[in-house]
């Protein structure tokens, strides 16, 4: 019965991994957001792999950002589409999925936040969803992810210092 298979497929059924960094900078939220650009996006990217950026339309709901990753042997795309943005109080967000991805991801959702605070900085938050083809490669892909994105902080402050 399905009462006896369930806690066997509750084991192996694959959980959506997260992470989330946040960084301070001193820089009004709005003009933060500004610096969204195809300019910051070749800034952020890795020094492994190579990235190439074949299209960049924004950060506006409907947009798209197309990349081709140099795996040495081989390129893998990844396509994002902008699948919500906004405005809340003292925040401005947008979220991108994964609608084509590289081999190592099966999904992906980021949603990135750029929030206001009273002393006039602002925390670019990066939160993160994503799965691998296999729930065990997604533990091992986390250290990965986690330190490409923290390598994010001090281009941030680089970028967005006064």
């Amino acid at each position: 019965s399905e009462a006896n298979i369930s806690p066997l497929f509750t084991f192996y059924k694959q959980k959506t991994m997260r992470i989330i960094i946040t960084t301070n900078v001193q820089q009004f939220y709005k003009s933060v957001f500004a610096g969204f650009t195809e300019s910051l996006f070749l800034a952020l990217a890795p020094p492994f792999p190579k990235v190439k950026l074949l299209r960049f339309d924004g950060c506006e709901k409907g947009n798209q950002v197309h990349l081709e990753m140099d795996l040495i042997f081989f390129k893998q795309r990844w396509d994002a589409d902008i699948i919500e943005s906004g405005e809340r109080k003292n925040e401005l967000f947008f979220i991108d999925n994964g609608a084509q991805l590289p081999f190592f991801l099966k999904t992906w959702r980021h949603h990135h936040r750029i929030v206001g605070q009273e002393n006039g900085s602002t925390n670019i938050v990066d939160d993160f969803e994503y799965t691998t083809p296999f729930f065990l490669f997604d533990y091992l892909m986390y250290p990965v992810l986690y330190l490409q994105f923290a390598a994010r902080k001090p281009i941030y402050k680089r970028i967005f210092q006064i």
